[in-house]
């Protein structure tokens, strides 16, 4: 099905403009993302925009026969998360279901891994599935990552000659694509976590997938999406060593503080896109050079992402030092 595989991408892409378009139509219906101290927005948003990007990717899927170990997974995490959205559920609950989820594709699509490296595995899985929901904070943030993400995704794919792969990673983006002028600031629609959730998942298990498969190394999709990557665990590491409670919900992270330092979501959105532009192209063109080129690949990308995190970390420092002094 080559034909019908190529034009999955803009199928799944129709599918969610069509529901996005009947959901604005109908928002007073929809289930509010309401602003709270912590948040980066002013006024209320519905935050169901991720239901019909997992529309479009489910459509897309099924024309593909997208394994059903993948599919099953993100279905279960989509249902928990739009239920969460709508009513909120306790941590204990979400992350058993995120374990199992990942647990249950490490086991059946994975096959002949040792025990220590399927716990590392699952645990990687879960962190990623994760962290996209922690950067789903500012508009137009994960709907780009999405985009830029899963485009070189499919473009490392394409260059191993994983037509399936390539496919799939198209669908996501397509539908990212099609999500994204509706959630570029100023945003019309959120995602939430019914959409986040599942698409963190699908990066982890997509990218697990073309390592699986001999497509390229596990650095490649790591830097790929290294920016979502780099903020999600510095700010965890740098909550943890300040002993605060790290399942609680906070506005530190790096994007954050961009946006609260005056950047505002429009200029960070594009900050962020051009370091993702970055990193995604250095990854491609470091996928095929030899060894000792793709460790000055990951060591250059590591520098920039140390230089930026404490470029950030500088100035939020002089702008806390001034509002002390102005106090």
């Amino acid at each position: 099905m080559p034909g019908i595989g190529f034009v999955s991408p803009i199928a799944s892409a129709v599918v969610t403009l069509l529901l996005i378009a009947w959901m604005l139509r109908k928002q007073d219906r929809l289930p509010l993302d309401v602003p709270n101290q912590r948040s980066l927005h002013v006024r209320p948003v519905p935050r169901s925009g991720g239901i019909a990007m997992m529309a479009g990717i489910f459509t897309g899927f099924a024309v593909m026969q997208t394994p059903l170990v993948v599919v099953l997974s993100v279905a279960v995490l989509v249902a928990l998360s739009h239920f969460d959205d709508l009513r909120g559920l306790s941590i204990p609950l979400r992350f058993g279901v995120q374990l199992a989820a990942a647990a249950g594709f490490a086991y059946g699509a994975l096959l002949g891994l040792t025990l220590p490296l399927l716990v590392l595995i699952v645990l990687g899985i879960l962190w990623m599935t994760n962290l996209y929901n922690f950067m789903d904070g500012s508009d137009g943030l994960a709907g780009g990552m999405t985009v830029f993400g899963f485009s070189f995704l499919g473009t490392g794919a394409w260059m191993s000659g994983d037509e399936a792969l390539l496919i799939e990673c198209a669908i996501v983006a397509a539908v990212a694509a099609a999500f994204l002028p509706f959630n570029f600031p100023p945003a019309r629609l959120f995602m939430g976590d019914a959409g986040s959730i599942p698409i963190g998942f699908l990066a982890a298990v997509l990218s697990l997938s073309g390592w699986r498969d001999g497509d390229w190394p596990l650095w490649f999709p790591a830097a790929v999406f290294s920016p979502f990557i780099v903020d999600a665990s510095l700010t965890l590491l740098k909550r943890a060593g300040a002993g605060e409670r790290i399942w609680r919900a906070h506005n530190k992270h790096y994007y954050q503080r961009l946006v609260r330092m005056g950047w505002g979501h429009r200029r960070t959105a594009l900050a962020e896109y051009a370091l993702m532009l970055a990193c995604g192209t250095t990854a491609l063109w470091a996928l095929r050079e030899p060894l000792t080129l793709q460790l000055c690949a990951l060591i250059g990308l590591v520098a920039l992402h140390a230089i930026l995190a404490l470029g950030v970390d500088y100035a939020w420092r002089r702008r806390e030092n001034k509002s002390i002094e102005a106090a």
